[in-house]
């Protein structure tokens, strides 16, 4: 049975190339590189913001801040950092890192992914 987030044998692919299929021919090219150079330059500063947030014990800019990743995250189709995201929206202050150490590693490699196919 095959479903939009992949098979049983075959995950999901990091970043959807259908949903980014499908913002190119809304959006454009042009306009959709220049998303992508924008979630470059703006996520890194949200990721910070994240910890930084749950360092000062304060939901409501860790809710913001998972909010805006989830939002980009969605954008392009990166359904598992989207995902993760969304989860740390909902869930609150978790009594770790751990959720967060993930999401920083899923964004590298959906930053990463989104690259190879927007020069591809």
């Amino acid at each position: 049975m095959r479903t939009r987030a992949g098979t049983a044998d075959m995950p999901a692919p990091i970043i959807d190339p259908a949903t980014l299929r499908e913002l190119r021919d809304a959006a454009g090219a042009e306009f959709v590189n220049e998303l992508i150079a924008t979630f470059f330059e703006e996520a890194p500063g949200l990721l910070a913001e994240l910890r930084a947030a749950w360092d000062a014990g304060s939901a409501e800019r860790f809710r913001r801040a998972a909010h805006s990743i989830k939002s980009n995250a969605s954008t392009f189709g990166a359904g598992q950092l989207a995902a993760m995201a969304r989860r740390l929206e909902l869930g609150g202050l978790a009594a770790d890192t751990a959720a967060l150490d993930a999401l920083e590693r899923e964004y590298r490699r959906a930053a990463a992914a989104l690259k190879e196919l927007s020069h591809g």
